[in-house]
């Protein structure tokens, strides 16, 4: 397979998208909604083969699921991203130089976004949507695991294509293989950004092998502090939410810690988990408190060696006891991913504390980690949550996958 023709041919349709209208664009991805609502059956079929393939128990199984309810949520993020303002040609800056230069910072698409990501056949989608939006093309590379489900969700993406006339080369899907991997990492001159979406080896991997721009996102062990002056019904619906909303999302809660002063409601604050089966692996302050007070199938002394460190992904979560706020920002320091972090306070002071002190892409008070989402934020719907500092952080929406460019309009001015 020539990669780099297929390369050559999405980089020359990012060229095409930029000649459309912002309605031109909104249009396809309104047909596309619409073909997800009609054609909803072939798409779970194909999703049904995938499933066939993984054990329920996999932690990418819920990933991996689509529901007809999960497909309206798409169709309807979808809507959302199509009704949202583009932030092509947006004049970030606007000023006259003092030799009579009009300079113009203005949004421009990065071109061509490759996406490289496991099971979770909603990202291609999501990922077209927004890339579509902003102007860009996509080259898209899933996992084996949701091969049919994404070779459906192609072929809906192009048919809305080609329904406008738009060329189809506008949105690719690679084969699954680990070779269209290596190629992808290595489209210099085609592929403008890569962002991966998935687990932290395959962040890693992408970062360590990539010859084009990368973006990480993704990974996150996400810890929730219950403070001092924590409101006991608080912190309980915000720990069930947190965990158990989707155990296999990255915004899913892996640790909470407690402070020594509140171990007492500990029972308490975590009593919506036993119903779920939720395994507590905790440390031996928390496990003294919590004996014969959850059940004692579902308490696992922690290992902490590796429990803090551990994104779950699954009806697991770690319990640590700590003596103060400052020791909690300490736990999250050595121990998060820059993801998501939550403090559970009435305690104003202490709530600005760790805001400004926990280093994360999104630090909430009194509210689940759950709502670490792009359609929660207002963006329609995301390209994935962005875990550095360079360039975008947290949800990546429209604006997020644009870059800039500056425009200066002179009047023969030369320079001296």
């Amino acid at each position: 397979m020539d990669y780099n023709e297929i390369f050559k041919r999405v980089k020359e349709a990012s060229r095409e998208i930029l000649m459309l209208t912002d309605a031109e664009r909104s249009d396809v991805l309104m047909t596309l909604a619409g073909l997800l609502d009609s054609e909803q059956d072939s798409i779970l079929e194909a999703n049904a083969r995938d499933l066939g393939r993984m054990e329920p128990s996999h932690p990418l199984y819920d990933r991996l699921r689509l529901t007809p309810e999960r497909i309206v949520g798409i169709a309807s993020d979808m809507r959302h991203v199509a009704s949202l303002p583009c932030p092509l040609g947006e004049e970030l800056e606007k000023r006259t130089l003092p030799n009579g230069i009009l300079l113009r910072r203005v949004c421009v698409p990065y071109g061509v976004i490759g996406v490289i990501y496991e099971a979770r056949p909603n990202v291609t989608f999501d990922v077209f949507s927004l890339c579509f939006k902003s102007g860009n093309a996509c080259v898209l590379k899933g996992g084996h695991d949701a091969e049919y489900s994404n070779e459906a969700a192609i072929a809906l993406i192009h048919e809305a294509l080609r329904r406008h006339g738009v060329n189809t080369s506008a949105a690719c899907l690679l084969p699954s293989t680990h070779e269209t991997t290596a190629a992808l990492l290595g489209a210099t001159g085609y592929v403008d950004l890569c962002i991966p979406r998935g687990g932290r080896r395959l962040i890693d991997f992408v970062r360590d092998n990539a010859r084009v721009p990368v973006i990480e996102t993704g990974a996150g062990v996400v810890s929730t502090y219950f403070d001092k002056a924590g409101d006991t019904a608080i912190g309980a619906a915000v720990v069930n939410n947190a965990k158990t909303r989707r155990v296999s999302v990255c915004n899913a809660l892996d640790t909470l810690l407690i402070h020594s002063g509140r171990l007492a409601d500990l029972p308490a604050i975590i009593s919506g988990l036993a119903g779920k089966d939720v395994e507590l692996h905790a440390d031996t302050r928390a496990m003294d408190c919590l004996a014969g007070r959850y059940p004692d199938n579902l308490l696992v002394p922690a290992d902490e060696d590796c429990d803090w460190d551990t994104e779950w992904m699954d009806y697991k979560m770690g319990i640590k006891t700590v003596d103060g706020l400052d020791e909690a920002i300490s736990h999250i320091a050595c121990h998060g991913s820059g993801h998501s972090e939550c403090i559970i306070t009435d305690d104003v002071v202490a709530a600005e504390r760790f805001q400004s002190l926990v280093d994360a892409a999104c630090v909430y008070v009194n509210a689940p980690t759950s709502f670490t989402d792009g359609a929660q934020f207002g963006l329609g719907a995301e390209i994935g949550i962005s875990t550095q500092k360079l360039g975008p952080r947290g949800p990546m929406g429209l604006r997020e996958i644009t870059t800039t460019r500056y425009l200066l309009n002179g009047s023969g001015q030369v320079r001296p």
